[in-house]
């Protein structure tokens, strides 16, 4: 790995379970270390000092993160923005910085938000309408931040894993699906541990 070359870090892994009539859930929380830090997903308002903690594992604070990237803007995802008061934040398709909201690039319509040549965020919406993913290339080989587009490995083989989470738009969930399928070689989703995409499924028809 080159001196350039950023560093992926999976501070956290998510989970969900359905109980009674609740669902236990956090997002996955993932630390890019560059130069530029970015955090993507910043789990719920009760977990920073879990982050904090974290962070400080790899030398890093809050205020040496230069972008705070949420995939979408439910609760689960974004509850410690609060922490990261130097960042940029992206979250879904807004991006903003204290009180002040940039309009370019647009990512809601389709523009990529480059931060380096090998991190940008697109527009991957489904799970909402808004979702982005982070798109990380380091020596030929992709990994996607894709908060709840995947929900976990397990939904690879069945549909209602990503389904019953919630969907807003099943078959915009489902082409955009196929499209990280087919680029990511690993998949870093919203609730479930980093995986390597099997094979059978770089050449996924947009079914899935």
């Amino acid at each position: 790995m080159n001196k350039s070359d950023p560093r992926i870090i999976v501070l956290f892994s998510g989970y969900s379970e359905v109980q009674k009539n609740t669902m236990n859930a956090n997002c996955t929380c993932t630390l890019i270390k560059g130069p530029p830090n970015c955090i993507i997903d910043t789990m719920t308002a009760w977990d920073g000092s879990k982050i904090v903690a974290a962070l400080q594992k790899h030398g890093i604070t809050p205020n040496d993160i230069n972008y705070v990237i949420c995939t979408h803007g439910h609760s689960d995802h974004i509850g410690s923005n609060y922490l990261f008061q130097n960042a940029i934040h992206i979250v879904g398709f807004s991006v903003s910085q204290g009180d002040h909201y940039y309009l370019s690039p647009d990512i809601a319509k389709g523009d990529n938000y480059e931060i380096t040549d090998n991190i940008k965020v697109i527009p991957t919406p489904g799970h909402t309408l808004q979702d982005v993913s982070v798109i990380i290339t380091i020596k030929n080989v992709v990994y996607a931040i894709t908060g709840d587009l995947f929900e976990k490995f397990e939904d690879l083989e069945d549909d209602n894993v990503w389904i019953s989470a919630g969907t807003d738009n099943e078959q915009l969930q489902r082409a955009n699906r196929a499209e990280i399928l087919k680029i990511a070689n690993f998949i870093i989703p919203g609730h479930g541990p980093m995986f390597q995409v099997p094979q059978k499924y770089k050449a996924i028809k947009d079914n899935m």
